[in-house]
């Protein structure tokens, strides 16, 4: 059984599913209490090793003997060969990073039956990462993908590139949100997407992705594979409980979202175990790739507070 598209919003109010400028403004004063990501990022990258963040952003300090746990791409071979002992580069992190977030705004994300739809979610958590790199000094930009079209702002320096993310959030949250109650089209696979990532991320990118990694299949792994060579990447998943779990039902139930109905009745055990097994396969392949590749992961259901979750993920 696949998400439905919405919950009723004949009684939620207009913040539980479209992002509200004034809620996303709010949010800088959380942003300030949220962990160092370089720390987060040099721990996952390194093993029990110090190690330095990939790409540009860093300037060449000095080479010294190569330790087991270091990044054989950064062996200075000149040096190595003129000792005949392996040696590594070394780099000075710059003060500064590109900090690329994307948010996903297709039609699924429109969702929810507790707390904020995830689309609401997913830009109150961008919102507090967009003020985080802006209070770090960091360039900061945004890339909202839904199922036909995508938007991009490059990353840049201050608060006003900070407040362009927030419009374009709150923007996007109302146009998508109309968008999906209309028929559906095709739908933008999520490869696609992680693919221009891959081509538009300088090296040196914190890459952050907040999701339901819905349509996460083969080629979206190959190209969340590749885009994490390059740069450094942190998922976010983000799901409503009721995708996660399909409750017992006494009797039939109905959900609504105030032009559309569907009435549930007749699930049995069988069914709720293979919904439940479809989704932890889906999170688990996410948090397997990200195992694997060293990149940085957690999630958040639709009733949680994003602040919490973020801090989670940077390992605070």
């Amino acid at each position: 059984m696949s998400a439905l598209p919405h919950t009723s919003t004949q009684t939620a109010g207009l913040e539980r599913v479209e992002p509200q400028l004034r809620d996303l403004l709010a949010l800088a004063g959380a942003a300030g209490a949220l962990p160092a990501w370089t720390r987060a990022i040099r721990a996952r990258s390194s093993g029990p090793f110090l190690s330095r963040l990939r790409g540009r952003g860093m300037e060449y300090d000095e080479s010294r003997p190569y330790l087991p746990g270091d990044d054989i791409r950064q062996l200075d071979w000149r040096v190595t060969a003129r000792t005949g002992r392996p040696h590594t580069k070394m780099f000075r992190e710059e003060r500064e990073r590109p900090v690329l977030i994307c948010v996903d705004y297709r039609r699924a994300m429109f969702f929810a039956t507790r707390g904020v739809f995830k689309a609401v979610q997913a830009a109150r958590a961008a919102s507090l990462l967009a003020w985080h790199a802006q209070q770090n000094g960091d360039r900061v930009g945004t890339l909202v993908f839904a199922d036909q079209e995508h938007h991009e702002l490059p990353p840049r320096r201050g608060r006003t590139a900070t407040m362009q993310c927030l419009k374009l959030l709150v923007s996007q949250g109302a146009a998508q949100r109309a968008a999906s109650i209309a028929p559906a089209g095709a739908a933008r696979p999520l490869a696609d997407t992680l693919q221009r990532l891959a081509r538009v991320a300088k090296p040196g990118t914190l890459v952050l992705v907040l999701s339901d990694f819905r349509g996460f299949d083969a080629d979206a792994q190959a190209a969340l594979v590749q885009l994490g060579l390059h740069v450094d990447v942190g998922l976010i998943a983000i799901h409503d409980p009721l995708e996660a779990s399909f409750p017992e039902l006494n009797e039939s139930a109905s959900l609504a979202d105030g032009e559309r109905s569907l009435r549930l009745s007749g699930i049995g055990r069988a069914q709720r175990d293979s919904y439940a097994a479809q989704f932890g396969a889906r999170i688990a392949a996410v948090r397997q790739v990200c195992r694997e590749r060293r990149m940085l992961f957690t999630s958040m259901d639709t009733a949680a507070d994003p602040a919490a979750a973020l801090v989670k993920l940077f390992g605070g």
